[in-house]
């Protein structure tokens, strides 16, 4: 990994609500240009995990580096992430292209309409730029969500469960799109249930296990299946 920077670097990490204690002193490095797959029971903490790296929860303990620098609240900062989360959350009283303006103005994107426009074109919805969310299906929220957390075309992409609920349709064309970002060099870091496209997508997989994070094998790379990570995704 010498010649090659470091994404996402957690050390130490850790977070407790209340009593309970989620994750336990996780330790992960993701290069820059890798994808890393998250997978855990229901509850094993790979959302809280997910919101800790994307720096949307504090971390009881530990730290979060992004290409070496700490996580700050900083505008200059918070532009080399975007996070999609399980849900879409769009804006219900907006439009599809009215969500994806108010995204770009809210990360200082200049010509938000024409960044707007361009991504209605990229995830195929240009034709329903101007129905609200309740008017589309749920994949079709899915690519919404997708694109604006590209809208200041950040470094890094976190997902948590990008393919949950979505028809065969709806998730051939996500794992096409996040392949795409991938092998454009892209770093994504995604928490996911579905065996088959983590391994698809992921150069490396993690488990989280009683809130400590381990390494599995996957079809690209060797791993270590139940070794502890200080975990390395090169």
């Amino acid at each position: 990994m010498d010649d090659q920077e470091t994404a996402i670097e957690a050390r130490g990490l850790s977070k407790d609500f209340g009593s309970r204690a989620v994750l336990r002193r996780i330790d992960l490095d993701v290069p820059a240009g890798q994808s890393v797959g998250l997978t855990g029971a229901n509850g094993a903490g790979k959302t809280t995990l997910l919101r800790c790296l994307a720096s949307a929860v504090r971390p009881t303990a530990g730290e979060v580096r992004w290409f070496g620098r700490p996580v700050t609240s900083g505008p200059a900062m918070r532009r080399m992430i975007g996070m999609v989360a399980h849900e879409s959350r769009l804006y219900p009283h907006l439009t599809l292209r009215e969500n994806l303006i108010f995204a770009a103005r809210m990360c200082g994107v200049r010509e938000p309409a024409r960044r707007a426009d361009q991504l209605l074109e990229r995830i195929a919805l240009s034709s329903r730029a101007e129905n609200r969310p309740t008017q589309i299906s749920k994949g079709m929220r899915q690519r919404v969500a997708v694109a604006r957390a590209l809208v200041h075309d950040p470094r890094i992409l976190l997902l948590d469960e990008p393919f949950a609920g979505l028809d065969a349709q709806g998730a051939e064309w996500l794992m096409e799109m996040l392949l795409d970002l991938r092998d454009g060099g892209r770093t994504l870091c995604f928490a996911s249930h579905d065996e088959a496209k983590t391994h698809c997508l992921a150069d490396r997989v993690f488990e989280l296990q009683s809130g400590r994070l381990y390494q599995r094998e996957t079809g690209f790379h060797a791993g270590s299946p139940n070794a502890p990570a200080r975990a390395q995704a090169a």
